[in-house]
């Protein structure tokens, strides 16, 4: 059993049972995750008025946050190349869940930021290993799809949590809405039975044994379908992880996705942290301002599964390239007075162009990079982004205090997706696998 052969296997075999309960632990894990994330943007008018906090302190709580997810994105994608994805994303759910739900006890500013901070650590780890996971085991045809639906999984908690915060703000406070986190750590057992590990991982190994169980699942008969390969060159030390990123033509590429994930996420970060603030400042009551948010992750929700299944047919980096111009317009154009309904149609249409975006994005880096450095190519990528994150929210904080007009702030947050979309443009369209000599490497799709 060689990787090629089971490769060829995984990205040929049919969508079945299998593939829809892997799907199904992502989108669960990646909703939740997006829940613990956004449900900051839900509490902080509450936390601004009960403890006092200006617009800049609020921003800088929101960016302890993503600071811990890029510590998390690097590192923990780091060690799941390293020691398997399946624990790390069990690691990851234990961290983001049990730090918010102790946030909701927190009776300061300090203590409520370090619970962010190492919820962050837990946000940045689980979503790499998630895609890389996917990735490895979804056949080729239903790949983009199958990644992007489970990443709908931020829009599903981005729904949630001011749901959640309609339900409980009004009569129990803020509180509730963190407690609310506990739910991921009921179905921790069930995911640590069920989660199958990365092929790659075991592979490299030697568990042979437990990759055939996995492969049992897929299909009973899955040794009349494997076509052997001969014998796989060795794995070079220098192409373990980080290296591996700015090797065989990988490195102008690399720094380029960097930079499209700062610009991307400063515009979601921002976006989600603000929506509600900003809208409110424009005349809006809280409750309606809440409502923005829904539909601004609504339209994400529903237009990421269009978009997935387009890419599937016609091709990710133009698509991307496009959606990220179309969102820029549509945030400009959020800060001057319209009718409601078009309002709303531009905020639906931003989630798409924004977090949507973002999604499909994750599914073609995730595509792009060879297996062995994939999750650590993919954390790089977000941890470097997760600075993005921090500048969106404390760069709405600002000019909030600076009194700037709500015309002005959403300008600042349509710029990033203009540079997102020069960068993206750079790109090569395609990573030659042919030059890249790690067995792991021939996975990619």
């Amino acid at each position: 059993m060689t990787s090629l052969s089971v490769k060829n296997f995984l990205e040929a075999s049919k969508f079945n049972r299998f593939h829809i309960t892997l799907l199904l632990w992502g989108l669960f894990t990646i909703s939740f995750e997006g829940y613990d994330l956004v449900v900051f943007g839900s509490v902080v008018p509450s936390l601004t008025k009960e403890w006092g906090l200006s617009p800049i302190q609020a921003g800088l709580m929101s960016s302890y946050g993503l600071f811990g997810m890029m510590f998390g994105s690097i590192i923990l994608s780091l060690l799941a190349d390293r020691f398997g994805r399946k624990p790390l994303i069990i690691i990851s759910i234990i961290f983001f869940s049990v730090a918010t739900v102790i946030s909701g006890f927190a009776t300061n500013a300090t203590l409520f930021s370090w619970c962010r901070f190492l919820a962050g650590i837990g946000f940045g780890g689980a979503l790499p290993s998630v895609i890389s996971l996917l990735t490895e085991y979804i056949p080729k045809s239903n790949k983009n799809k199958a990644i992007t639906l489970a990443l709908t999984g931020n829009q599903v908690g981005g729904i949630l949590a001011p749901l959640v915060g309609m339900i409980f703000l009004p009569s129990l406070g803020w509180r509730p809405v963190l407690w609310f986190s506990i739910v991921p750590l009921l179905f921790v057992p069930f995911m640590i039975k069920s989660l199958p590990e990365s092929p790659v991982f075991l592979i490299r190994k030697g568990k042979l044994d437990v990759l055939e169980h996995t492969l049992v699942r897929i299909d009973s008969d899955y040794k009349k379908q494997m076509v052997e390969t001969g014998p796989e060159p060795e794995m070079k030390a220098e192409e373990i992880p980080f290296i591996g990123l700015f090797q065989n033509k990988l490195a102008l590429t690399t720094i380029l996705f960097c930079v499209v994930y700062f610009m991307g996420l400063l515009m979601i970060y921002g976006l989600n942290t603000w929506l509600p603030k900003l809208m409110e400042t424009a005349g809006y009551p809280l409750i309606s301002s809440l409502g923005f948010a829904i539909f601004l992750n609504g339209g994400a929700l529903l237009g990421t599964i269009i978009i997935g299944v387009l890419a599937d047919r016609k091709g990710s980096k133009t698509l991307i390239t496009v959606l990220y111009i179309i969102g820029a317009v549509c945030l400009a154009l959020l800060g001057y007075k319209s009718n409601i309904f078009f309002l709303y149609l531009l905020i639906a249409i931003a989630g798409v162009c924004t977090m949507g975006n973002q999604s499909l994005l994750n599914a073609f880096v995730s595509q792009y990079y060879p297996a062995n450095v994939r999750s650590t190519g993919i954390g790089l990528a977000n941890g470097v982004g997760r600075l993005g994150g921090m500048v969106g929210p404390t760069m709405g904080g600002m000019l909030l205090s600076m009194k700037a007009s709500v015309a002005m702030c959403f300008i600042a947050f349509a710029l990033p997706g203009v540079v997102a979309a020069l960068a993206l443009l750079i790109v090569r369209k395609k990573h030659d696998e042919t030059v890249v000599k790690p067995p792991e490497a021939e996975l990619t799709s």
